[in-house]
């Protein structure tokens, strides 16, 4: 009895213990979201920028993609939008949506959109970006204290903490990438189910949280995957009580735990990973590594680059980092290690097979260090073991403070430092040297002193000025160097409501315009049009538009709506949005209704299937299945008709006749200018005349007679199907009796398309579905590539997990767990089991040597 009421005593304890940790670590978590908070919105409110300000924070695909994909997300969550989790009817006359949602939509903070009215899209976006980064230090804060208790340092975990979620990676390349921010807070929390791991704790849980991080953004998750096991990988070495199975034991359910929580995620990976195989190729980059000197000033406040890492952490941090080899409070293998780690990482974001391995193999479009929060958490860590134990006295501060004199040093002569790099860093180290001086002061008298309020004042002070100041200086920057767009004002307001006031969705599409806003005013402003903008823009569909005449930015990836009649009757574009001064922001806009629209489902008559060639004129005539356009005569369009030019790569202006000139925007590769209307012919004083520089080499008009549209028009109708019927995730429809030919649907042929139970076909980059004379009924539907084979493999790993879960809560009844107090033998196994054991075994031996009764010691109630 005495050994069974030592253990109950032993065990409350430690829950106590334990329940006193987590509430520690919650405050201090806490503290860091806050500091986190203050430095990101102070920098933006210095800066003037949404939303402290009339400067628009929506630059590149921030504005271009993210903010639209939110609000087609809002739209999903009211029940407002074109299509379900599938398919998505508004962009690109419809395309793949779980891919995008995969890739841009899938963080649990997405979902906080709905609770925003729409016209505050932006706001709400701003929110979740400021959320992810507080989220993110957190997360950090709380691993730090995980690692290390840091009994009397906890303060400074939360400055680690917010230095982490305040890197240059965070503040300057991911606030415009949000998806980006789910792999800042997934490196802390994957390194944590590492730690999980090592105590064979939360078996379930641990795949969780892995699912949960590669749902919500699989590419930064990988590199966090590829971190956090880097980190548990040295904690492992460093752990000299632990013998080599037992580190392999360790690596084992690691990487199961991994693996698992992976596979849980597979009903949107494996969408995701298909549908950028079949997305349009983007550019293909050479790796080259940026100059030491550049990386070294990017460890300075206020610099800015597109090809560098940007790896500022705030003085403070960099100073304990460096100081950690000379700190010999700190054990020799943690200090060399923890060092060592932070220098490979950093060299292998340089070498060019390393760099490929962290970024899945593949170079990106972009900035080619995605990967370096990584390295920022690595240097993060290894500030904490630097103060976990105790706080560096003044040679090691003195040390860290020359390796960071001779960093600067070695970035005085980058062009990347600016003004207020230098004042701000010393400021800075100044601020963060005295603080930690003065904590350790504080540290060695007994009781306190209040050196450690000043200590914390100076070093969190430190920290959130250098950080507002970069992001103010980052904010500037970016508008004067990337393209941006507007939060939602008068504009998108008008532009909305015209499209709503047209919309006739399925009987026609309502397009919301040439003249767009972004790349996906569809998603942003509503109707259903050709314009679409994503990692996964379909390779059919961008080859299609491109043969039919559209333009596109982005290498192809951003594809604009094409203001043609001929493709609009293809499309079943029934209203159009135009602007009458297209350059003129403000400009009212008006729609443009078709004289006859074509239903979604059409019948071609039977032969050879048509092939596109190099002329969109001709292209759109297969397509339409008529010959409407007639060649210029030495020039000149016949009288009546409406003149197009196709210069694709022409840059300038061009006109038709005395006409106002229209603008084309034509810089292969990045950019291709669409086929474009100059006016209608007048005879022959309507020629087309080019601005300065001359005609382009590649060219040619064609002539558009509208009476043999209408025509070509009205047979197509007279043969279309009856009646459409258009789901969230296809379409069915009813065609006239003996129909024979092809029945083709107004949407790009992407993977995925079943018709009538078997693969759809093509027709000219279409839906299509062979018809014999008996067929009446077209019945298609879309799953993405990847589901049904991603649900098969969660599913299958989410039993895995109950039975997990089941063998656990069957074991905590074996044992009594959670029953109150123990009643009868102590439980056996796990670690902290395990340590109860051990202690009440020292107990009794320690009793018995010193002869002590059971009411004599003082853990031991007396017996009633």
């Amino acid at each position: 009895m005495p050994t069974l009421v030592l253990a109950r005593n032993i065990a409350a304890r430690s829950r106590v213990n334990t329940n006193q940790r987590r509430a520690t670590s919650l405050r201090a978590s806490a503290l860091a979201a806050l500091v986190t908070t203050v430095a990101v919105c102070a920098g933006d409110a210095v800066a003037r920028s949404f939303p402290f300000g009339p400067k628009t924070r929506s630059v590149n695909d921030l504005g271009n993609q993210f903010v639209p994909f939110h609000a087609h997300l809002w739209d999903l969550l009211h029940g407002r939008a074109g299509g379900g989790l599938l398919l998505n009817w508004q962009s690109g006359y419809g395309t793949s949506f779980l891919p995008d949602l995969g890739t841009y939509l899938t963080s649990p903070f997405s979902v906080l959109v709905g609770l925003f009215p729409r016209e505050d899209i932006d706001l709400a976006v701003y929110v979740i970006t400021v959320l992810k980064m507080a989220a993110a230090a957190a997360a950090m804060t709380w691993l730090l204290l995980t690692l290390h208790r840091g009994a009397g340092r906890r303060w400074m975990a939360s400055v680690l903490g917010a230095s982490y979620a305040l890197c240059g990676w965070s503040v300057i390349e991911a606030t415009y990438n949000t998806m980006w921010l789910d792999g800042l807070i997934a490196f802390p929390l994957l390194c944590l189910v590492g730690e999980w791991a090592r105590g064979r704790r939360r078996p379930v849980l641990g795949p969780l949280v892995v699912a949960v991080a590669w749902i919500a953004n699989f590419y930064t998750a990988y590199m966090a995957t590829l971190g956090a096991a880097l980190v548990v990988a040295l904690r492992l070495l460093l752990d000299e009580e632990t013998g080599v199975r037992d580190r392999v034991r360790v690596l084992v359910r690691a990487a199961s735990t991994t693996l698992l929580g992976i596979a849980l995620a597979a009903p949107v990976l494996l969408p995701v990973f298909l549908g950028s195989k079949h997305a349009y190729p983007g550019v293909v980059r050479e790796f080259e590594p940026a100059g030491w000197r550049d990386v070294f000033a990017r460890t300075l406040p206020a610099t800015y680059s597109f090809s560098t890492p940007a790896l500022f952490l705030g003085t403070g941090a960099l100073l304990l980092a460096c100081a950690l080899l000379f700190h010999r409070g700190v054990p020799r293998r943690e200090r060399r290690w923890w060092t060592a780690l932070a220098v490979v990482v950093a060299v292998s974001f340089q070498w060019k097979p390393t760099h490929l391995a962290w970024h899945v193999f593949a170079t990106p479009n972009g900035s080619p260090y995605r990967q370096t929060f990584v390295l920022a958490g690595i240097v993060v860590i290894a500030a904490w073991v630097c103060v976990a134990r105790a706080w560096p006295g003044r040679p090691a501060l003195l040390a860290g403070t020359g390796v960071l004199t001779v960093i600067a040093l070695g970035a005085a002569t980058s062009d990347l430092v600016t003004g207020w790099t230098f004042p701000l860093f010393l400021a800075g180290l100044a601020a963060a040297g005295g603080g930690l001086v003065l904590a350790e002061r504080s540290a060695r008298r007994r009781p306190r002193s209040r050196y450690v309020v000043v200590a914390a004042v100076l070093l969190s002070g430190a920290l959130v000025g250098q950080a507002a100041a970069t992001t103010a200086y980052t904010d500037r920057q970016r508008l004067g160097r990337l393209d941006d767009y507007p939060a939602w004002g008068g504009d998108h307001s008008a532009r909305a409501a015209a499209v709503a006031g047209a919309d006739g969705w399925p009987r026609y599409r309502t397009d919301p315009g040439r003249e767009q806003l972004t790349g996906n005013d569809p998603m942003l402003v509503g109707g259903e049009g050709g314009g679409y903008y994503s990692s996964h823009t379909p390779d059919v569909f961008t080859r299609t538009m491109t043969a039919l005449g559209t333009g596109w930015t982005s290498r192809g990836r951003s594809v604009q709506s094409l203001d043609n009649p001929v493709t609009d009757a293809v499309f079943s574009v029934g209203a159009r949005v135009r602007s009458d001064s297209p350059d003129s922001p403000g400009a009212a806009p008006r729609v443009v209704r078709a004289a006859e629209v074509l239903p979604l489902v059409t019948v071609r008559p039977p032969g050879p299937e048509p092939r596109y060639g190099d002329s969109p004129f001709r292209n759109q005539e297969l397509l339409l299945g008529a010959s409407v356009y007639e060649r210029p005569v030495d020039g000149v369009c016949p009288a009546g008709t409406d003149v197009f030019l196709w210069a694709p790569d022409y840059a300038g202006t061009a006109r038709l006749g005395s006409a106002e000139p229209v603008r084309l925007i034509g810089r292969p590769p990045k950019r291709r200018a669409p086929m474009t209307l100059l006016g209608t012919s007048a005879g022959p004083g309507s020629r087309i005349v080019f601005g300065k520089g001359g005609p382009p080499l590649d060219w040619s008009a064609g002539c558009l007679d509208r009476g043999r549209l209408a025509v070509a028009v009205g047979r197509l109708k007279s043969t279309g199907a009856v009646s459409v019927d258009v789901r969230d995730d296809g379409v069915r429809a009813e065609l006239p009796p003996g129909s024979t030919g092809t029945a083709v649907l107004a949407a790009p042929r992407i993977a995925g398309w079943s018709c009538n139970g078997a693969p759809a076909g093509e027709h000219l980059g279409l839906v299509a579905v062979p018809l014999d004379g008996r067929t009446t009924v077209v019945d298609c539907s879309f799953r993405p590539p990847g589901l049904r084979a991603g649900a098969a493999i969660g599913g299958a790993a989410l039993l895995v997990l109950v039975l997990l879960g089941v063998l656990r809560a069957a074991r905590g009844r074996g044992t009594g767990r959670g029953q109150g107090p123990v009643r009868g033998p102590v439980p056996a196994g796990g670690p902290a089991r395990a340590s109860v054991r051990a202690t009440v075994r020292a107990r009794e031996r320690q009793r018995a040597a010193t002869k002590t009764s059971p009411a004599q010691h003082p853990l031991v109630a007396p017996r009633a």
